[in-house]
């Protein structure tokens, strides 16, 4: 591809997430064929395809094979991971950790004195419900501590945490495997609901310093493969955040 097309390519890219903006798409709904989109923007169909492409590497857009072309998550995220990022080691995933205690005991007491109502019952589902629900019911696929920030009613907050956990993802699943105990997990998740719900923030920001904290013992605690062998072959496990906890 020459400079100019890269550029013509890029500037389309810009058109295109400007077209899902103004027009209010939201993730799962169609776009324009690239043919359509040719004819609107003066442009080959070739360039077209080639900026969804761009658009498609960061998530904005997605491709359904014999279906067409949809808005993906992507669009909504103001931080994006990077799918090349090296495999995740100790001091990577202590780093998410120290991140997260930096952001999310502030974010729990916050919620505790808002109280979003929507939110707080997300909350309780992600929390209550979570390690035996309700017969004949799922949790809601939201991840506690999305919630956990949704509850404060900043919807900047609610992103923020749900960046962090998806630009990190390699980290939060490595965290999954080593804080892996689910009925001590599921019970500090309560806690820290009950907190909310009684708008005690004192309580919330303190219960939510001290699981992050654990966590933060049990990965120093753990074993982590050498950085310099190659990464084990992958286990299909989900990179998505969305009804999981820690």
């Amino acid at each position: 591809m020459s400079r100019s097309e890269g550029s013509l390519s890029e500037h389309l890219a810009d058109s295109i997430v400007e077209i899902i903006r103004t027009e209010r798409l939201v993730p799962g709904d169609a776009l324009a064929s690239s043919r359509d989109l040719a004819r609107r923007f003066d442009v080959t169909t070739p360039t077209v395809r080639e900026a969804l492409r761009r658009l498609e590497a960061t998530g904005v857009v997605e491709f359904r094979h014999g279906s067409g072309t949809y808005v993906g998550p992507g669009s909504e995220r103001r931080l994006l991971a990077n799918p090349h990022l090296p495999r995740a080691s100790r001091r990577s995933v202590l780093e998410l950790v120290e991140a997260r205690l930096v952001v999310e005991p502030a974010v729990a007491a916050a919620a505790a004195r808002v109280r979003e109502p929507a939110a707080v019952r997300q909350l309780e589902a992600a929390a209550v419900n979570a390690l035996h629900p309700p017969q004949g019911q799922a949790p809601l696929p939201v991840h506690f501590h999305v919630a956990l920030a949704a509850a404060s009613g900043n919807a900047l907050l609610r992103e923020a945490v749900e960046a962090l956990l998806q630009v990190r993802a390699r980290e939060q699943v490595e965290i999954r495997h080593r804080y892996n105990d689910r009925a001590r997990d599921h019970a500090e998740h309560v806690e820290i609901f009950e907190a909310v719900r009684d708008g005690d923030a004192e309580a919330a920001e303190r219960l939510t310093r001290t699981h992050l904290a654990a966590i933060r013992t049990a990965i120093l605690a753990a074993d982590f493969p050498d950085p310099d062998l190659p990464a084990p072959r992958s286990t299909g496990t989900s990179s998505s955040v969305a009804g999981e906890g820690r």
